[in-house]
């Protein structure tokens, strides 16, 4: 069979989860199902594998499963602790007094905080946190949509403690001979060895990306919701917003290279989050300037069209004919509109505001002291294994180490909570029930969807002789597209995490795609791995999953389609920039730095320096 045919049999898996996903808008607990039903005939009748090697696949598949999900219920289980504890509503009743410029407020609540609860639970929990804090504060609920899914990029690719990375890309990549024999050659050992070097690529690309976030955030909320209807007053606080990207990104980057995956996300939001909150308090970097503009204000509620919502606004923030004040519109508004389950009655103290974030900071010093190599707990953490060798007679095997997943450490630190905050039996029932629930919803999709991508990674050894698919994939873009790959390579991830629901998965089913194609095309392939990743976490912003979730939350249920309109340019874009600066990196040594990636990102950054020299010049006519 000739290798373009190969390729786009290998394909059908993937068509089949675009088609029944997004084409016919299956849900995904009934679609993945029919897709690991597509990938099994497939290997089975036209690849020729054993049945035994797909059933070990399959059984693999259901153990990362397992632990994808329990990774899940841990971080979902803290959120709900400490929301029935009152610790959330603390957390976020302490933005409100940091600054009254609704820019401001976005890039700190959207950008920072919801870049930190991206990196300590992820699988679209922004959107639960983020979205109705942005909604309380008086935003509209359209507007908190889609700053929720905007900031869905740079911080992905290490969300959940680093799952994407962890499990996504080390799953993906596996035992593969290609890249074994890779990581001996280039002295990273094993495929972990190089995951620690993978992030720090990772990390770098979205530091480019990430740099304009903030400042596309604030500048599409001014234009679509405030009440100047201005692109301008967005961009009138560009000195704040780039300020707010590199206090996170530096330490960002930093993490990544020093910690590996675990930490990026997680510490680069939260120092971020402390250095930006003091310079918006202290009126730094055009903080106090903004302030006192007055050019943040959004919209009046009364005016908002029915597409933007209902408004999230307190009855005190309203007069007696149903207008809302200037004073109240331009004021912070209190998230807590009542008192959590076990939240202490009267005025909040101090203390009771640092007890709030006590719970995250001991995830952050636990993770720290269970990744280090010279402490003993990360051994003994790993000691506790559950070993699947040769899995029904097959080369298929998986070792699993409970105790060392984030999960644990969730569960853990969910249990010093309730003795922190002296939560009430009935408060932990409900935080223990809505978790058992949460997860048990994502189970269906997810107990198909990676037996799914195991089938087809272990899609070897078959009678018929063609190379796995990956291979086969691999082999047919080495065919069609040639060098210009890297380029590509960020809109597959991104596509993938989009249809598929998850950045993990698509760096699961894609991660030895992307890596046998860099190797083809003779560049490093770990670039090319870490451009999967990072289009991975950029096709958040337009996964069909995380905005249905979203939009139910804001009460947008339908305005779907809407939303990935409106947030599909900044997936294109960010793509498109970190594709071109992958580009660069893997062709410099061949074609010199003055390539097509190098003149593609110039081109963009120099556009934006352009727009923002031009928003200058007119406001200071």
């Amino acid at each position: 069979m000739s290798v373009t045919a190969q390729a786009l049999l290998a394909m059908l898996p993937l068509f089949a989860v675009a088609t029944l996903l997004v084409g016919m808008r299956w849900p995904a607990s009934r679609a993945m199902p029919v897709c690991w039903i597509v990938v099994v005939l497939l290997a089975g009748f036209l690849w020729q594998v054993a049945w035994s090697q797909i059933a070990a696949a399959s059984l693999a598949g259901l153990l990362i499963a397992l632990e994808l999900l329990y990774i899940i219920f841990g971080a979902i289980l803290l959120l709900q602790t400490l929301r029935q504890s009152g610790a959330m509503q603390l957390i976020q009743q302490s933005f409100v007094s940091i600054t009254p410029d609704r820019r401001l407020q976005l890039i700190i609540v959207a950008w920072l905080f919801g870049s930190f609860i991206e990196g300590a639970a992820g699988f679209g929990s922004p959107a639960a946190i983020v979205v109705p804090l942005l909604i309380g504060l008086g935003y509209p609920p359209l507007a908190a949509v889609l700053a929720g899914m905007i900031i869905q990029s740079t911080p992905v690719s290490f969300g959940a403690v680093g799952t994407p990375i962890l499990v996504g890309v080390a799953t993906g990549l596996g035992n593969d001979a290609d890249v074994m024999q890779y990581a001996a050659q280039a002295g990273f050992g094993d495929t972990a060895g190089m995951l620690r070097w993978l992030s720090w690529r990772v990390a770098v690309l979205h530091a480019v990306g990430g740099t304009l976030i903030p400042l596309f955030l604030v500048s599409i909320t001014t234009r679509m919701f405030g009440i100047n209807r201005s692109l301008l007053d967005g961009l009138a606080v560009w000195k704040f917003a780039l300020f707010a990207a590199w206090a996170m990104i530096i330490p960002y980057v930093a993490l990544a290279f020093c910690l590996g995956p675990e930490f990026p996300s997680l510490g680069g939001s939260l120092i971020g989050l402390a250095v930006v909150s003091v310079a918006a308090r202290r009126g730094w970097w055009g903080a106090r300037e903004a302030a006192a503009s007055g050019r943040g204000e959004l919209e009046l509620p009364e005016n908002w069209p029915s597409s933007w919502g209902k408004s999230g606004l307190s009855p005190a923030g309203i007069q007696g004919d149903g207008s809302e004040t200037r004073s109240a519109r331009n004021a912070p508004r209190s998230v807590v509109s009542s008192a959590a389950p076990s939240m202490p009655s009267g005025r909040p103290r101090r203390v009771d505001y640092v007890l709030a974030w006590v719970p995250y900071l001991i995830v952050a010093v636990l993770l720290v002291a269970t990744r280090v190599d010279v402490l003993p707990l990360k051994a003994w953490l790993k000691s506790f294994s559950i070993p699947m060798t040769q899995i029904l007679g097959t080369s298929v095997s998986r070792t699993s180490e409970p105790l060392y997943l984030p999960g644990s450490i969730f569960i853990l630190v969910s249990l010093l909570s309730i003795i922190i905050w002296r939560m009430r039996a009935s408060a932990i029932y409900s935080a223990w029930i809505d978790s058992a629930r949460t997860t048990l919803k994502a189970s269906t999709a997810l107990v198909f969807t990676v037996p799914m991508v195991q089938v087809f990674i272990n899609s070897h050894d078959g009678a018929a002789e063609y190379s796995k698919m990956p291979l086969a994939l691999a082999a047919g873009v080495e065919y069609w597209v040639g060098q210009g790959w890297p380029l590509l390579a960020t809109f597959v991830g991104g596509l993938g995490a989009a249809v598929a629901g998850s950045n993990t998965v698509s760096n699961m089913m894609f991660a030895l795609f992307q890596f046998e194609t860099g190797l083809r095309l003779q560049v490093d392939p770990l670039w090319v791995v870490a451009l999967q990743a990072v289009g991975g976490a950029a096709g958040n912003a337009i996964c069909v999953h995380n905005v249905v979730a979203a939009s139910a939350v804001a009460g947008l249920a339908g305005q779907e389609g809407i939303i990935i309109r409106k947030t599909l340019p900044i997936f294109v874009w960010y793509a498109l920039l970190t594709g071109a600066v992958g580009y660069a990196i893997v062709w410099y040594s061949t074609k010199g730095w003055l390539n097509s990636g190098t003149l593609i990102t110039v081109a963009m950054l120099l556009s934006g320096l352009v727009v923002l020299l031009r928003s200058q010049a007119i406001q200071s006519r």
